[in-house]
């Protein structure tokens, strides 16, 4: 399976809040659960260490009772 780059998770995001576990049924909707993703600095990521990934990189804003993507720290590459 090809992996996804992590920029279509926080494009599908936009809009919307999620509680980590929201986002991670989400994206297992959207995706599957087999899914793997990369990034700019990491690859392979199933979803739990995606999700771990993007917290750490700051890519979540607060929004609501949880979060949302941060639309200012999504690269365009």
């Amino acid at each position: 399976m090809e992996q996804l780059h992590a920029h279509e998770v926080l494009h599908m995001m936009e809009g919307n809040s999620y509680t980590e576990l929201s986002l991670k049924e989400a994206i297992v909707r959207k995706f599957g659960k087999e899914q793997r993703f990369y990034a700019c600095s990491a690859d392979n990521m199933d979803i739990d260490t995606l999700i771990e990934f993007l917290k750490m990189k700051g890519k979540f804003m607060p929004a609501g009772n949880g979060f949302t993507v941060d639309v200012t720290k999504v690269c365009n590459h």
